[in-house]
């Protein structure tokens, strides 16, 4: 049956037309202001989607840990990594959030911001504030819960809270003001595009101090200076734990341009992912050499490594940039892990000193070896080369400079974090907590009711 007959159908017609003139005859101005909003909708959307995928690394985090430990020791994993993201938050909403990005003294901190006191909820600007706070209160807490796996198996609960509270405050937004919150290593042009140093480095240097201070678990070494390998109790878990990094780290990386408008989040995806891959595969063939066997958990850290080096030059080198990156960082993380356990003596359960410190470290370095003005231009950085792409030493200068820094300020900071927990709450379980694990010491259950899970190491 026809809808319209005759006159009927060339008044509808008519009308369509007029319509169509009168949305084309639109002001130009009021054109501007949609494609403009929707651009702020497209980045707010896209800075929240990223921030909740780094959210979901603390599970990976929180899997990593546990699976590379005792099952005497899991609950004891699980809350921690659900509690620094808990305490950490609302420490940085009061207090870090202002630090890292109010408005700087002489380049070293943040003086206003506080509760989030500029997010006017009535204001465009206002309202970007709070979704911009979410994507860095997610990074505050990966920089927290790095420091849960050195430390593993043998921290006092108290202890951990205490610390979760200090780096939150005062070491993370204080390093992330010097270099995104316009400090003095903002000024001088360091690139660390999405956090090998604010974030990995300032975690890793954290779990170096603190798993010095604590010293090692019961039976890692012997009276001759040799170590003992404890191995974890559910390596599947641990694998398990570093996809959900891995998938986490496409909003880590990506996601920090915080502009769904920004096209270069495509070639940010892709250097993450190779840089990965790369790391993977050199950290399995490295062991595969050096012990007869392709150990899968330096395989894994290999991938994490890949991962870290990568989160700082992500924006400014090419994909073939970004899988060397990753492949140096897969051998640098089995040579560093042997090099801490053995050489060093320091007890870290899961590698994390290595992966975050060693490796973020050198990814921040990187950005001075690989950078290419063209990767950088697309990603709105300033446009500089690396050493290899003909760009002098000066960038790399910058880069050296603000790694020693942070390592500086987090080795004195996180010392007196460590030893203020020390004399306030004690660091160290007993000898029999350690024995009998810390699920049943510090919280009273266990991970595995019903089954025989303590050692007498």
């Amino acid at each position: 049956m026809k809808l319209f007959r005759g006159n009927d159908r060339r008044v509808f017609y008519g009308l369509l037309c007029v319509l169509l003139l009168g949305f084309s005859g639109a002001p130009a101005g009021a054109a501007e202001a949609t494609a403009e909003s929707n651009a702020t909708a497209l980045n707010t959307v896209w800075t929240l989607l990223a921030a909740f995928l780094v959210f979901f690394m603390q599970a990976g985090f929180a899997m990593v840990e546990t699976g590379f430990t005792r099952a005497k020791n899991a609950c004891n994993i699980m809350m921690k990594n659900l509690l620094d993201f808990s305490v950490g938050s609302l420490a940085y909403w009061a207090i870090g959030f202002g630090v890292m990005f109010g408005t700087s003294a002489m380049g070293l901190f943040g003086t206003d911001g506080f509760f989030l006191a500029a997010a006017d909820p009535a204001t465009e600007e206002g309202l970007w504030k709070f979704a911009y706070w979410m994507f860095q209160a997610v990074f505050a807490a990966t920089a927290a819960t790095i420091v849960s796996g050195a430390m593993a198996e043998r921290t006092k609960f108290s202890a951990y809270l205490f610390y979760s509270f200090f780096i939150s405050v005062f070491i993370y937004p204080v390093v992330g003001h010097w270099i995104w919150g316009g400090g003095w290593l903002q000024d001088k042009g360091m690139i660390d595009f999405a956090g090998s140093t604010v974030v990995h480095s300032v975690g890793g240097w954290s779990a170096l101090i603190g798993a010095m201070l604590i010293g090692p678990r019961l039976g890692k070494y012997n009276k001759d200076g040799s170590s003992n390998a404890i191995p974890g109790h559910n390596i599947p878990l641990a694998a398990l734990g570093v996809f959900i990094l891995w998938f986490g780290w496409f909003g880590f990386n990506p996601g920090s341009t915080t502009a769904g408008t920004n096209l270069s989040i495509a070639t940010i995806a892709v250097t993450t992912n190779l840089a990965a891959c790369a790391g993977a595969i050199l950290g399995m063939i490295t062991t595969w050499l050096r012990y007869g066997k392709p150990d899968l958990s330096m395989a894994l850290n290999g991938a994490l490594a890949g991962l870290v080096a990568i989160t700082a030059p992500c924006a400014s080198v090419s994909p073939l940039s970004s899988v060397i990156i990753g492949a140096i960082a897969g051998v640098l993380v089995v040579v560093s892990v042997e090099f801490i356990d053995k050489v060093l003596k320091i007890d870290d359960p899961v590698g994390a000193i290595s992966v975050h410190g060693v490796c973020g470290a050198f990814g921040t370095l990187s950005v001075g070896l690989f950078a290419e003005a063209a990767y950088c231009k697309s990603s709105g950085l300033a446009e500089v080369n690396g050493v290899f792409f003909g760009g002098g030493l000066s960038q790399f200068i910058t880069q050296l400079t603000g790694v020693a820094a942070v390592f500086g300020y987090v080795a004195v900071s996180a010392g007196i974090c460590f030893f203020a927990a020390k004399s306030l709450f004690g660091l160290r379980v007993s000898d029999d907590e350690q024995l009998k694990g810390l699920d049943i010491g510090e919280h009273g259950m266990e991970a595995y009711a019903g089954f025989q899970i303590f050692s007498t190491q």
